[in-house]
């Protein structure tokens, strides 16, 4: 015969033998303290931003919408560009409400839209003249990035390396 099994262990307070229902029970419980532990904050401190990344936000905003009166004044210098750049510039329009939503404050509702700089006349140089937009448009973003953590920077570099695509698209 075989001897007999060794008694089960006892919780060291109870005296009681642990069971697997106690053994679970006593995991998730410890789970569930460590997981209240790990999210003790309130807000986002890396996404929180200073009064001067306020105006660095409202500045790359403005930056954006440059960039999509751009497209609008391509597209009106060279009509035969809309078809080329329509997707583009939509782009650039979700990417400005993107800004815009992240923006804290008024900062993401300015006022009138600014315009960019003149576009040429001629339907030869309009393309040219816009690929040079969102190449600076595109420098602004990436140069803004680093200034910022969290889900912002992460904004503004996916902006400026989408921008980057679309000056390729545009060459």
């Amino acid at each position: 015969m075989s001897p007999p099994p060794p008694p089960a262990p006892t919780g060291a307070l109870t005296g009681r033998p642990f069971t697997r229902r106690s053994l679970l029970v006593a995991t998730l419980a410890g789970t569930a303290v460590a997981a209240v532990g790990c999210t003790g904050s309130d807000g986002d401190a890396a996404d929180a931003v200073t009064p001067a990344q306020v105006d660095q936000l409202a500045a790359q905003v403005r930056v954006q919408e440059a960039l999509v009166a751009a497209y609008a004044q391509a597209v009106a210098a060279a009509p035969d560009l809309a078809g080329a750049v329509t997707a583009l510039a939509d782009q650039a329009g979700a990417q400005l409400a993107r800004l815009r939503a992240a923006a804290p404050g008024d900062a993401g509702t300015t006022g009138a839209a600014p315009s960019a700089p003149s576009a040429p006349v001629d339907a030869a140089g309009a393309r040219a003249w816009l690929r040079a937009q969102v190449a600076a448009a595109a420098d602004a973003h990436a140069a803004a990035c680093p200034d910022f953590t969290g889900g912002r920077a992460a904004l503004l570099g996916s902006i400026a390396a989408g921008l980057r695509g679309q000056d390729g698209q545009l060459a």
